[in-house]
């Protein structure tokens, strides 16, 4: 299949979903370095060796422990954002070589990033243990049929692997690999909104593992099939749960910090309160597209959608719905800071100022 089609399956499979989010997304502190790190997926500097391991990867839906851990870290100078994640495998295989092929046919290790927090114009990174690469931008969820920019490439990438074990071969039971990948924030900033470092400020990102079944021919590794030629269903671990089998859902995604204090100082970080506001107005979206399907129309009143008012630690938030000709914007103000948030039918999010 090639990628045009395999794009285009996605989208028939991730067609609208979604769930309340029930349960805060994780979140990391990524710290600043000063001295460039080399990449060699070994992560031997000192620099790796104080940084924080990320919680043990789960299942996607948030429920199932992996049968094979996964953690990652992260570390951020002045040129790139750096990412290492070990991934324990007792068969470590890899066939696709070709870059921008569909890595996730074979076990992989994918990194989703959403500079502003809008669910548009967002990164998807995947790589094998050949050290292949699948690099693109996505200008919406597949859930909005919008362009997938497949031709889109990480300008400047860095990537390696390590082997701990032997590639490809079913003689013997390996311990895993690791990545280590750093990205420049040249590329990284461009769907930001600013040229600037996200210095003290946190970005959605999450993190995915796809792990499949294998089968043996001539001691050749391949995706393990069913009795009818059918490839059975993959695994999916990632770092913060997304409540449904769907990494394209990035308000589920986790909350990144970069410090700009060294390994050395303490970071605290806590999602901000108005960070539950974008949480309820993707439940209202959601309640508007199931709305929409069913009446043929987009609801003009929240009454309709039992969304006229929500509580956040004790306090009543009250949306407001504008419809139009084009679809629909929800504003809300925040009593917490005084800033307007607001989503539209297409599922942008924004703050106004």
């Amino acid at each position: 299949m090639d990628i045009q089609k395999a794009l285009l399956s996605l989208l028939c499979a991730f067609a609208f979903s979604g769930y309340a989010q029930k349960i805060p997304p994780r979140s990391y502190v990524a710290h600043r370095v000063e001295t460039p790190l080399t990449i060699d997926g070994k992560a031997d500097e000192q620099e790796w060796k104080e940084a924080a391991f990320s919680q043990p990867f789960i299942g996607i839906e948030g429920e199932k422990i992996p049968k094979y851990a996964t953690r990652v870290k992260m570390l951020w100078d002045e040129e790139n954002l750096y990412f290492y994640a070990e991934l324990n495998e007792p068969h470590i295989w890899a066939t696709l070589k070709q870059r921008d092929t569909v890595i996730f046919y074979n076990n992989d290790f994918e990194i989703f990033i959403d500079p502003d927090g809008d669910t548009h114009n967002y990164y998807e990174f995947e790589m094998n243990a050949l050290n292949t690469v699948w690099d693109l931008l996505l200008v919406k969820p597949y859930r909005e049929s919008a362009p997938v920019l497949d031709s889109w490439d990480i300008q400047g990438l860095q990537t390696a692997v390590s082997i701990n074990g032997t590639l490809n071969d079913p003689a013997d039971t390996d311990t895993g690999w690791s990545v280590e990948i750093a990205m420049p924030w040249s590329v990284l900033v461009e769907t930001s909104g600013s040229n600037d470092l996200p210095a003290d400020q946190f970005w959605r990102i999450n993190f995915s593992r796809v792990n499949w079944d294998f089968e043996l021919n001539e001691d050749r590794y391949s995706r393990a099939q069913d009795a009818s030629g059918n490839y059975l269903p993959e695994y999916n671990w990632v770092w913060s749960p997304q409540g449904v089998i769907n990494m394209h859902e990035p308000e589920h995604w986790g909350y990144v910090y970069f410090s700009s204090k060294p390994l050395t100082e303490t970071e605290n970080f806590s999602i901000p309160v108005d960070e539950q506001i974008r949480w309820k107005l993707y439940e209202i979206y959601r309640k508007q597209k199931t709305f929409y399907n069913t009446h043929k129309a987009w609801a003009e009143d929240l009454d309709d959608l039992d969304a006229a008012s929500f509580e956040i630690e004790g306090k009543i938030v009250k949306p407001e719905i504008n419809t139009h000709k084009m679809g629909w914007t929800i504003f809300v103000e925040s009593p917490f800071t005084g800033y307007t948030y607001s989503i539209r039918e297409d599922g942008k999010y924004l703050k106004i100022d």
